[in-house]
């Protein structure tokens, strides 16, 4: 009989029961413990006592005191339509052709733009899955309204999602796996990037991390706008960048089609969170830590510089570190600007036009900038 997976197995009948063994002996009653008839109905426990019902307006981003399982009325309506949007925006990396890269990556790109090609994917694989560690383990179990929690659950989805699509491209181009997906352990520009995120994540990640204690609540809140505002905001940003570089000269076209997909949903992801954040300052009334907020954009920009003089070590036709990392710093402060926030690098300009054009769909507004309108299922989106 084939051992393949049948959808109806779980109505199988059960197991034969296990032979029968002797049976052990009871303990005997406790002396004056009431004896109950054999047989005799135990008397029905009372119902537990009803509760009051939920107001909205009692619900807060932490440390709230509603119902965490009842959905609406909503306090925060601004996350059921991210959670609506989100729906609208479903693919799999199936659905595009990786056949014109993989003739691209083994005849036509240079040994500079498979080095700069192949270590974007390498950090972006390692990246997707912090991401999904950071919101699934460390901020939406202390989320306690519960549209905020229903929008991060699809974004836990989405971040897995990603991953796949990294795994997808490399499985379809035939790398050495096992290399690709160690480099974030062995290249120190790489891994800077890495050790950044998990230093931040690590601490507020603990279940036991009280938020009611105003220093945590501070860490969290910079943790979150870091994984929002920097680390989704501005590191995956610049890191599709150098794929669309190659795109725009007809280079591993269906990469950056998969890429142009997960940008979809890293807008939502970033505006997201920095919404999440503002609303958290507001409501708990508290002010970040100018120096703190200045180390982490410091910290933030020194990783970024190392990890461009890395994979741009040789530039690329159209394409180099310097701009690359003038474009983290433009970018940066437009994340400073959503989070109500000093710009960190006031004299950085746009060096790369061409980004919000290459980066976003037909008749759609500018991914990182503003809202995203006029969604549609994955596999009838229209590309020119």
């Amino acid at each position: 009989m084939s051992s393949a997976l049948r959808f109806d197995d779980w109505d199988d009948k059960p197991a034969a029961p296990a032979p029968a063994q002797a049976a052990a002996p009871t303990s005997a009653p406790a002396a004056g413990a009431a004896q109950q008839p054999a047989g005799a109905a135990v008397p029905p426990a009372a119902p537990p006592a009803a509760l009051a019902p939920v107001n909205a307006q009692d619900k807060r981003v932490v440390n709230g005191h509603a119902d965490i399982n009842q959905l609406a009325p909503f306090k925060y309506p601004w996350a059921w339509e991210f959670f609506l949007n989100a729906n609208k925006n479903h693919w799999t990396p199936l659905e595009i052709s990786m056949a014109q890269d993989v003739h691209d990556y083994h005849h036509k790109l240079t040994p500079a733009e498979r080095h700069v090609f192949e270590n974007v994917l390498a950090y972006l694989t390692t990246s997707d899955i912090l991401a999904m560690r950071n919101i699934g383990l460390a901020v939406m179990e202390k989320m306690s309204a519960p549209e905020l929690q229903i929008y991060q659950a699809r974004q836990v989805y989405e971040e897995a999602l990603h991953t796949w699509t990294y795994q997808h491209c490399i499985e379809s181009l035939g790398l050495d796996q096992q290399e690709i997906y160690n480099r974030y352990r062995v290249v120190p520009e790489i891994h800077g990037k890495i050790a950044l995120a998990n230093r931040l994540l690590d601490r507020v990640m603990r279940s036991d991390f009280d938020l009611t204690d105003r220093d945590n609540l501070h860490e969290f809140a910079l943790s979150y706008l870091f994984f929002a505002g920097i680390f989704e905001g501005c590191w995956f940003y610049n890191g599709f960048t150098p794929i669309f570089a190659l795109q725009r000269r007809g280079l591993m076209k269906g990469t950056a089609e998969q890429l142009q997909y997960i940008m979809r949903d890293e807008v939502l992801h970033c505006a997201f969170g920095i919404r999440v954040v503002r609303q958290l300052l507001q409501e708990e009334e508290l002010k970040l830590d100018p120096a703190r907020l200045r180390a982490l954009w410091d910290e933030a920009e020194a990783a970024e510089t190392a990890y461009a003089g890395y994979i741009l070590r040789e530039p690329i036709l159209g394409y180099s570190a310097a701009l690359h990392l003038d474009q983290f710093r433009f970018i940066a402060n437009r994340r400073a600007r959503q989070l109500g926030l000093e710009e960190p690098f006031p004299s950085a300009q746009n060096v790369l036009p061409w980004l919000d054009e290459q980066a976003n769909l037909r008749k759609e507004k500018n991914f990182f900038e503003t809202r995203v309108t006029e969604y549609q299922t994955g596999g009838a989106l229209s590309w020119d």
